[in-house]
């Protein structure tokens, strides 16, 4: 017999906003890759210190990982960051 409880245990955790949010975006190591992802974000976002940018290459330089932490004002702000960010031709994966 399943009860409220259960059902509550197995959702996901909910973000409180705003937060700091890291976002991953993986993607062919072409040489506007970086700007590209950056740009996407910062449109949502404003400009983001590049303190808060890692950037990170394969171990064959074909791939490339670009972590961005932003601040994180709502989900809406997330959905359409990542619907935008998956549009971009050399992106494989964000996260």
């Amino acid at each position: 017999m399943s009860t409220d409880l259960d059902s509550n245990a197995q959702r996901a955790p909910k973000i409180e906003f705003p937060c700091l949010y890291p976002i991953k975006i993986i993607g062919k190591a072409v040489d506007d890759f970086q700007e590209r992802a950056v740009a996407v974000v910062e449109r949502y976002t404003g400009t983001i210190t590049p303190g808060l940018i890692k950037v990170q290459t394969s171990r064959e330089k074909n791939y490339l990982s670009v972590t961005m932490t932003i601040a994180a004002t709502g989900e809406e702000q997330l959905q359409s960051i990542f619907q935008e960010l998956k549009k971009i031709e050399s992106v494989k994966m964000v996260l």
